[in-house]
C-alpha cells in the first residue's frame, strides 16, 4: 500500500511518528468512535477474551512465586559451584514474560510463556536437571514435562492451575538485576544459538509494545483481530496461515499508521490497509539493523513467510468491502457483532 501523507486538525504540532513512514491521518477519536469502541469491547466479552480481576491477580501471583523460585534455585546453584558468599547474595536471576501474556491481550484459560533467564555459571543442563527436580518437589507444580530436543527446548507444567511453558537462556552477565531489559542487542553477544532463541520471544514482543503509540489502543484491536481471525479458521501457524506474533505485528503496524485513533477505528482500517497493500512487500514496524554480532539478518527478497502472508491476507479482501461506503464504522460495528455472536461465517 502506498502510504499517504499525514493528515491532522488544523492548529495541532505535529506529531512524532512511529514506524518506517509517517502516520496516514493524525485525526483524534469523535464521540461515536468511542460509543461503538465500547459496543466492540461488549461484544467481544461472552467469547472469553478479557479475564476478571481475580484471574488477573492469581496469575501475577503464580508469577511472583515462580520468579522467587527460580532466584533460590540459583542461589542453590551458585553455593554448589563454589561461589563466594558475597556473590550469590546477589547473583539473581528473573522469570520474564513473552507471547500473549506479555502483550496483554490473553484469553481466560489460556498458558503464560515465560522465560528463566540465569547469570553465566547456571548451565543448560543444570536447568533441566536441578531445576526440573526442584520443580518436581513442588507442592503446587502438576503435569510436569521437560521437551529437552525441541527447537526452542522448554519445560512444560502447571503451576496452581496456570499451565506454563518455561524456556532457559544464560546470559554473559555474572548476576540478573531485577531491572534487566532484553532488548538490547548487546545481550545476545557470545550467547549460544539455543539461548538466542528463547531470548527471541522477549524480545520481540516488547519490541512490538516499544513501536505503538497507544498500547490499550493497540491490545483491544489485537484482541478483535485475533477472536476475528480464529472464528474464520485462519489462526494457525500449524494450518500454513498467521500465528500470534504475525497478527500483532499487523495491527501494531495498523497503529502506526493511525496513532491517535482508537480500536474500533483501527479495526477497520486494519482491513483497508492490508487490502490494499502491495503484497509481497514487506510489514515493518521499523527498519531492520544488522547488530555486527554475526548473526543472520532477515532479508524480504528471501523470507518465504511472504508468500504466507500474502496467501492469508487475500481471504481478508471480502471483508474490506463491508466497509468501503461513508457509513464504514456503523456498517463494521454491526457486521463484528454478527461474526462475533454465530458459529456462521457471515463476513462473506
Amino acid at each position: 500500500m502506498k502510504e499517504m501523507s499525514s493528515t491532522m486538525p488544523s492548529g495541532q504540532q505535529p506529531q512524532k511518528h512511529y514506524g518506517i513512514t509517517s502516520a496516514i491521518s493524525l485525526a483524534p477519536p469523535r464521540e461515536i468512535d468511542h460509543h461503538y469502541t465500547k459496543k466492540l469491547c461488549d461484544a467481544m466479552k461472552p467469547f472469553g477474551v478479557f479475564e476478571d480481576e481475580e484471574e488477573l491477580n492469581h496469575r501475577l501471583a503464580v508469577l511472583g512465586k515462580l520468579n522467587n523460585f527460580v532466584k533460590e534455585w540459583i542461589a542453590e546453584i551458585s553455593e554448589l559451584k563454589n561461589l563466594p558468599p558475597s556473590a550469590i547474595s546477589c547473583v539473581g536471576g528473573k522469570i520474564f514474560t513473552f507471547g500473549s501474556y506479555r502483550l496483554g491481550v490473553h484469553t481466560k484459560g489460556a498458558d503464560i510463556d515465560a522465560l528463566c533467564v540465569a547469570p553465566r555459571h547456571v548451565e543448560r543442563t543444570d536447568f533441566f536437571q536441578s531445576f526440573f527436580e526442584k520443580l518436581k518437589q513442588h507442592e503446587e507444580i502438576k503435569d510436569l514435562r521437560a521437551v529437552e530436543d525441541a527447537f526452542v527446548p522448554v519445560i512444560k507444567f502447571k503451576f496452581d492451575g496456570i499451565e506454563i511453558d518455561l524456556l532457559f537462556a544464560r546470559l554473559a552477565l555474572q548476576s540478573i538485576p531485577d531491572n534487566l531489559d532484553l532488548r538490547g542487542d548487546s545481550i545476545l553477544r557470545n550467547l549460544d544459538i539455543r539461548c538466542i532463541r528463547s531470548l527471541n520471544g522477549c524480545r520481540v514482543t516488547d519490541e512490538i509494545l516499544y513501536l505503538v503509540p497507544n498500547k490499550e489502543n493497540f491490545r483491544l484491536t489485537l484482541r478483535a483481530i485475533k477472536l476475528w481471525a480464529k472464528r474464520r479458521g485462519i489462526y494457525s501457524n500449524m494450518l500454513g496461515f498467521l500465528g500470534g506474533v504475525s497478527w500483532a505485528m499487523l495491527v501494531a503496524r495498523t497503529c502506526q499508521l493511525y496513532p491517535n485513533a482508537v480500536a474500533a477505528t483501527l479495526v477497520h482500517k486494519f482491513f483497508l490497509v492490508f487490502s490494499k497493500w502491495e503484497w509481497p512487500n514487506p510489514v515493518l514496524l521499523k527498519q531492520p539493523e544488522d547488530s555486527n554480532l554475526n548473526l543472520p539478518v532477515w532479508d524480504p527478497r528471501s523470507h518465504g513467510k511472504l508468500l504466507k502472508l500474502k496467501k492469508t491476507l487475500k481471504l481478508l479482501i471480502n471483508d474490506l468491502d463491508l466497509c468501503k461506503n461513508k457509513e464504514h464504522l456503523i456498517k463494521l460495528s454491526r457486521e463484528l457483532r454478527k461474526i462475533f455472536s454465530s458459529e456462521h461465517l457471515l463476513f462473506l
